[in-house]
């Protein structure tokens, strides 16, 4: 580790302490280059880091990381009111929640549903990148969603 890292994946996860990248994936130290947001939204610091992993450290996969009852989620469906720079995270989350919405879901499953959505526009926004859209388009890096669910322990890729 005092040689440099050389992790083999870009996790950009929840901030949420009930998921932990690293023991969610079972590595060590120094084998993922994790990224960690309440929400796991993707704004131009998010991706600045994403980047970096990709182009300087040559980091071949990229995971957006959600989970079950999320509460940066559940805040966006709630639509209370937010202080501060938290209004920041709900805004980027209110495009899933709404696209939810029109599906007719409610309660928990309205909930459920704007986490996958919110997976997959991190997804999106990751794509958008110019050194993203290279390195998949040579084939050098893959960008994948997965969701943990608490309640099973388990951890569901999204699309493959």
């Amino acid at each position: 580790m005092k040689n440099g890292q050389h992790p083999f994946a870009v996790i950009v996860s929840c901030s949420d302490s009930r998921v932990p990248p690293e023991l969610l994936f079972d590595q060590a130290l120094g084998d993922l280059f994790v990224v960690r947001v309440a929400g796991n939204v993707v704004t131009p610091v998010e991706m600045g880091s994403i980047e970096y992993a990709v182009e300087h450290l040559k980091v071949p996969l990229v995971v957006v990381l959600g989970h079950e009852e999320c509460g940066a989620v559940t805040a966006a469906v709630q639509g209370g009111e937010t202080h501060g720079s938290i209004a920041a995270i709900i805004e980027k989350i209110k495009p899933a929640v709404n696209e939810a919405r029109v599906t007719k879901a409610t309660g928990k499953d309205l909930i459920e549903k704007s986490a996958d959505l919110n997976i997959q526009n991190a997804l999106m926004d990751i794509a958008k990148s110019p050194i993203i859209k290279e390195g998949v388009e040579t084939k050098q890096v893959r960008v994948i969603g997965a969701k943990y669910d608490l309640d099973e322990g388990l951890l569901k890729l999204m699309n493959d």
